[in-house]
């Protein structure tokens, strides 16, 4: 027997075409239909579905622990035809997805609001299951502000708004974000009608800057001025706040026409500054801890919110023009004790130094005025000598108190930075921290004798000394002078200085005074005017014959 005696029919008939023949136009396949469970098994539910074969579903797409029982009706999705034996394909997941892509599309339509639960974290976004169908939300969708952490969200059942569905791609794109924003809207219209300065709300930090925070109320945000989130000091409000953190603020200004909010926190707390009149004592020592370092100064804070300035002036009695950070440091812990108290104006001035013993009074009660001391030159200035009397105080000779015969720049010339010398205590001020010192004071004051009875305009006779080119070196009752050259005479053909010999003796008339630098200015010059003077004086009322000749003559001779 050939084969082609023995052909084997082919299958020309599809499932579609058998399926067709019992429904006629009314193929049923892709569609949800009514089964009735007519057996149970660990692992499948048969459903006949009233076809010529039953379909089997697994029992997973019943979910977990299903309470199922033969005679029970269900929706379910006609698949396939699995095999040429006609068994039939269900499936109770697609029904229930078809079931869900209908109500979501009359949703969509609507605008209404549906119900969904986070589960899954995909490239871009997260997955959404609405009532069996999943959708996408994108990550920008999630909500009105940046999430760090979404964990909270997810397997809760929540409401979505739809954004677009595309049923022969089987998207759906959700939004959360839109839902919030609709929320938020209805309560700030809700938050401004009862906004009033006072309230006291909840609010959520919605950024940060250096001069405070935004907090978002509900549909509203508020500034939170950095000087109104603590009454003690805070460089940055970051040292309190974060963003995400929840705060009880209050309304502490309302400005309807522009909707501007301030608040504050540190008004939901007792003032520390109501209490410090009677709580800090002036002359009082306490405890506290350096917060801030300026130029001018330290803050010490006392407690919480309650901050006194230790000026640099008050931090150490002996180093100064020093900056306070090279003093103390931040969060160091220090004694101090209260200078001022001003309440109304919210300060405190504190002093360090006034914890411990002054230096210059203990000294001065070992060392009173008059006494005499040995030192080393610290340091020569302009104006005097530093002398150290101990590893924290210095004294000053003036220039004026170096010699009683010398002026203070000659004298100065006479030491030299690190020479041992003594002096004696002719001054001493506590409060200024200073202390006066004299070396000429350890001598007999020969140069005030000395100028007993010299005064301005009178004539003296001085010896010469020596000479030099610009005048001649001389000395009156002790003291030394100086000729110049210009007064060595009326006539400038004798103004030659060495005309004037060591050992002469001439006289001169005295122009100017200085006892506080030991100095006299002489002038021979002036002496011959002041004569000459004299002589036409008489002249002019001489009556006995004399010519001009003979007075000026007579007061020559007098003058040589």
């Amino acid at each position: 027997m050939t084969n082609t005696e023995f052909k084997i029919p082919e299958m020309t008939e599809s499932f579609e075409a058998l399926l067709n023949e019992q429904f006629g136009e009314n193929n049923i396949t892709g569609s949800v239909v009514k089964g009735t469970i007519i057996r149970l098994t660990p692992d499948f539910a048969i459903v006949d579905v009233g076809l010529k074969s039953e379909g089997r579903i697994p029992m997973r797409e019943f979910g977990q622990n299903p309470e199922l029982k033969i005679g029970d009706q269900v929706e379910v999705y006609v698949d396939r035809y699995e095999d040429k034996d006609g068994n039939i394909v269900l499936s109770r997941e697609k029904a229930r997805r078809e079931e869900a892509w209908h109500d979501l599309e009359k949703c969509l339509n609507s605008g209404e609001r549906v119900n969904g639960i986070i589960f899954g974290r995909v490239k871009g976004g997260f997955t959404v299951d609405l009532n069996g169908a999943i959708a996408f939300l994108p990550g920008s969708q999630i909500d009105i502000r940046p999430i760090r952490d979404i964990t909270p969200l997810m397997g809760i059942s929540q409401p979505f708004q739809i954004l677009k569905m595309d049923k022969v791609r089987g998207n759906i794109v959700v939004s959360r974000r839109v839902v919030l924003e609709e929320t938020r809207a209805e309560a700030r219209a809700e938050l401004i009608d009862t906004l009033k300065e006072g309230s006291v709300l909840d609010g959520v930090v919605k950024n940060i800057t250096d001069y405070g925070a935004f907090i978002d109320l509900g549909g509203v945000d508020g500034l939170l001025h950095v000087t109104d989130i603590s009454w003690k000091r805070i460089n940055h409000p970051s040292e309190v706040l974060s963003v995400g953190q929840t705060v009880k603020v209050q309304v502490i200004k309302f400005n309807e026409d522009n909707q501007r909010i301030s608040l504050g926190m540190k008004q939901l707390e007792n003032d520390p500054w109501a209490e410090v009149a009677g709580k800090y004592q002036v002359g009082e020592v306490y405890n506290g801890k350096v917060t801030n370092i300026t130029d001018y100064g330290a803050f010490v804070e006392l407690e919480d919110g309650i901050e006194g300035l230790v000026h640099v002036s008050e931090m150490s009695w002996t180093r100064k023009n020093v900056h306070p950070g090279k003093i103390v440091s931040t969060s160091q812990e220090v004694e101090v004790k209260v200078l001022e108290v001003d309440a109304d104006k919210r300060r405190i001035s504190l002093g360090i130094k006034q914890c411990t013993p002054n230096p210059w009074a203990a000294y001065i009660e070992e060392h009173p005025v008059g006494s005499v001391i040995e030192g080393k030159i610290k340091n020569i200035t302009e104006f005097g000598l530093f002398i150290g009397l101990s590893d924290e105080i210095d004294g000053m000779i003036h220039l004026s108190d170096i010699s009683w015969d010398k002026s203070g720049e000659e004298a100065v010339k006479d030491y030299t930075k690190g020479q041992d010398i003594e002096a004696k205590i002719i001054d001493v001020d506590v409060e200024k921290e200073r202390i006066s010192l004299g070396i000429k004071q350890l001598s007999e004051d020969t140069v005030s004798a000395a100028f007993e009875g010299l005064k301005k305009g009178e004539t003296v006779k001085a010896t010469v000394i020596d000479n030099d080119d610009k005048g001649v070196n001389v000395e009156v009752n002790g003291l030394k002078a100086y000729i110049k050259k210009a007064d060595l005479s009326r006539d400038k053909a004798s103004q030659n200085p060495d005309n004037f010999k060591a050992g002469d003796v001439v006289e001169a008339k005295i122009t100017s005074v200085d006892k506080k630098n030991s100095k006299i200015g002489l002038s021979i010059k002036a002496l011959e005017i002041d004569e000459e003077k004299k002589a036409l004086e008489e002249y002019s009322n001489s009556s006995n014959g004399s010519t001009l000749g003979d007075v000026l003559g007579e007061a020559l001779k007098k003058n040589a």
